[in-house]
C-alpha cells in the first residue's frame, strides 16, 4: 500500500491550497487518518487528524484556517488551506495509522509573505 500526497506548491500569504493523500488501495482498520508538516531544523508534529466517527483534531496552529476531510470511499483524505500564512511552510506529509503506519512522501507548501 503506498499513500500519494499531492498538491503543494508556492502559494502568497493568505491564500488557499487544497492538499490530497491518496492510498492505492482500501486499507482496512484505519483508526487515524493525519497531516504532518515538518520544517526545515524542526520536528515533524500533526497539524490535523481525522477519527473512523468523524472527529477531527487540528493543531491549535491551524485552527479556523485548515479543514481535513475523506472521500466518501475513504480511500483519499483532503487538508483544505486557506488564510496561508510564512509560518505555515513545510513539508506537508500523510500518514495513516491501521496497526501499522504507513507515510506518504510529502509536498512541498511555500507561503511568501
Amino acid at each position: 500500500v503506498q499513500l500519494q500526497a499531492s498538491g503543494g506548491g508556492l502559494v502568497q500569504a493568505g491564500g488557499s491550497l487544497r492538499l490530497s493523500c491518496a492510498s492505492s488501495r482500501r486499507i482496512a482498520g484505519v483508526n487515524h487518518m493525519g497531516w504532518y508538516r515538518q520544517a526545515p531544523g524542526k520536528q515533524r508534529d500533526l497539524v490535523a487528524g481525522l477519527y473512523p466517527n468523524g472527529a477531527t483534531y487540528y493543531a491549535d496552529s491551524v485552527k479556523g484556517r485548515f479543514t481535513i476531510s475523506r472521500s466518501r470511499a475513504e480511500n483519499t483524505v483532503y487538508l483544505q488551506m486557506n488564510s496561508l500564512k510564512p509560518e505555515d511552510t513545510a513539508v506537508y506529509i500523510c500518514g495513516w495509522k491501521a496497526g501499522y503506519e504507513y507515510w506518504g512522501q510529502g509536498t512541498l507548501v511555500t507561503v511568501s509573505s
